[in-house]
């Protein structure tokens, strides 16, 4: 069991890396292997939808998203962590994930996700909601904690004191575990949900 963490800040081992090493801490425990990857730091240029993806299987800038793509799909989880800045999720970050997403030819049915967010003060909701959207057209579950999975403060050390915070982190990652096993199990015995021929319809006549 395996899963990746998405570093969305330009801080290394700021508010968010804090939120999401909580987050970790508690995978460890129970079993999981995480490995976490800094995206928030990198010149990542969006999708221009070339959709060249479509015919090579891989994004045409060759960059960390081609590097995260297999890691990706050998993982049985994801956790995406950003910092807010200007009421929603980093700039960089949903670059990132625009790609990563878009671009990967493999199935994600039931790869599960969570999104993690730390703000100094406001614009958490509408981060979580940004970074759930990818999970939720990709027939991917979604792990919930107890509270939505955010922490507050303006420094590390003020995670640190965000006593729900944590703990809100920690039970997600209890929470992921127990889902990935959980859905390890339904598929050995049950395999994956049959899916009908993908309907596209388009409401522009």
């Amino acid at each position: 069991m395996k899963v990746l963490l998405i570093n969305g800040s330009p801080n290394m081992k700021g508010c968010t890396y804090t939120a999401l090493t909580e987050v970790e801490e508690t995978l460890h425990e129970a079993g999981v292997d995480t490995e976490i990857i800094h995206v928030g730091n990198k010149d990542l240029r969006g999708c221009m939808g070339c959709r060249q993806c479509k015919k090579n299987g891989k994004c045409v800038f060759n960059d960390l998203v081609n590097e995260a793509a297999p890691k990706f799909e050998e993982c049985d989880g994801i956790i995406i962590g950003s910092p807010v800045y200007f009421a929603s999720a980093n700039g960089t970050l949903v670059s990132f994930i625009d790609r990563l997403f878009y671009s990967v030819p493999f199935d994600k049915t039931m790869k599960v996700g969570a999104a993690v967010v730390s703000a100094r003060r406001g614009g958490s909701s509408a981060t979580f909601d940004v970074i759930n959207k990818y999970f939720t057209i990709s027939g991917m579950p979604v792990v919930s904690s107890q509270y939505w999975n955010s922490v507050h403060g303006y420094t590390p050390d003020d995670v640190q004191k965000d006593e729900e915070g944590l703990q809100t982190m920690r039970t997600l990652g209890k929470n992921m575990a127990f889902l990935i096993k959980s859905i390890s199990l339904g598929k050995e015995k049950f395999g994956l949900p049959e899916k009908e021929e993908r309907k596209v319809t388009n409401f522009i006549r």
